[in-house]
């Protein structure tokens, strides 16, 4: 009669510690993630855009990508554009490559 005493508290225990386990894991599952930070810069010939995380720069981008031209930005307007287009792709955890149709599509000057 002792060892089934035994025995039942012993699942009790795991019981307990694995409820609390799962109460833990499911906070830090619905925790709130923080969003990306945007922020442009001006260059010597326009503007470009960063992509920031926790204060952790992750994208850097001076020039416009895809086209064949080293070439800024014109505006501040389209370095945003192209940067929440990036931070969005980011947060789908999608590539987060630009094509040049995306680039059309966003009426970046080119």
């Amino acid at each position: 009669m002792i060892i089934n005493l035994k025995k039942q508290f012993f699942w009790t225990k795991i019981q307990k510690n694995l409820f609390v386990l799962l109460a833990v894991l499911a906070f830090a599952a619905c925790s709130k993630k923080e969003p990306l930070q945007i922020a442009s810069f001006q260059t010597l010939t326009g503007w470009g855009y960063t992509i920031s995380n926790d204060n952790k720069i992750l994208i850097k981008q001076s020039i416009i990508p895809v086209i064949s031209e080293v070439k800024s930005f014109e505006s501040e307007e389209d370095a945003l554009k192209v940067a929440n287009l990036v931070a969005e792709k980011l947060s789908q955890n999608i590539s987060p490559s630009v094509t040049k149709n995306d680039l059309i599509l966003l009426k970046i000057k080119l």
